[in-house]
């Protein structure tokens, strides 16, 4: 039989983490495109980003048919937070410009880029890289590049930049726990054999 899950941030009941996701408004637009492969993982930061920000909207497919309509957001410039030749480094905007729509990929590499592939219009977006980002906490995983963030850590350091005088760290407090509690179940030994 399978467990008992919380609805709202899809962990196992006993193990849910809404008490931890805050509630954060921002001027930054995040639009958080997620690969359907993505929605039943069980490290799956998009949706700790998408329920603690309130300027945030998840939508999960491959084919966006609403895509025109989000981008064209009243009040927003859209940028595509993702790495390319053109792409220009994330930095804060003056006061007086439009605020960003942060458009964000989720899913693997390779998933991300068939959405890119799949949606012309996400990939003429111009594109944003992050600049100085942090190093990452998600010890779990053996990331590709010695700079990759997962999706929680690249919305929380791109929100950073943008509004430089707020702070969005407490979006990572699910996250952190989320990653203690799958270390501890797979025990010490387990970890830095596999992890180390």
């Amino acid at each position: 039989m399978p467990r008992a899950r919380c609805e709202r941030c899809h962990r196992p009941q006993d193990h849910c983490l809404c008490a931890l996701i805050p509630h954060l408004n921002s001027r930054t637009r995040v639009l958080i495109l997620q690969h359907p492969s993505e929605v039943n993982h069980a490290l799956n930061t998009a949706r700790f980003a998408a329920l603690g920000l309130s300027n945030a909207q998840l939508v999960v497919g491959e084919v966006f048919e609403g895509l025109a309509d989000w981008l064209s957001t009243p009040g927003y410039q859209a940028r595509l937070l993702f790495p390319g030749e053109d792409a220009t480094p994330l930095t804060a905007h003056p006061p007086q410009s439009l605020p960003t729509l942060l458009v964000v990929p989720d899913g693997t590499w390779r998933k991300a880029r068939k959405l890119l592939h799949m949606n012309p219009l996400l990939a003429a977006l111009p594109r944003v890289t992050l600049d100085d980002a942090p190093a990452s906490r998600y010890r779990l995983r053996k990331a590709p590049e010695p700079d990759a963030l997962s999706t929680l850590e690249a919305i929380t350091h791109a929100l950073h930049t943008l509004e430089p005088d707020r702070s969005f760290e407490s979006l990572l407090h699910p996250f952190d726990a989320l990653i203690d509690g799958q270390i501890a179940a797979m025990g010490d030994d387990t970890f830095r054999r596999n992890h180390g």
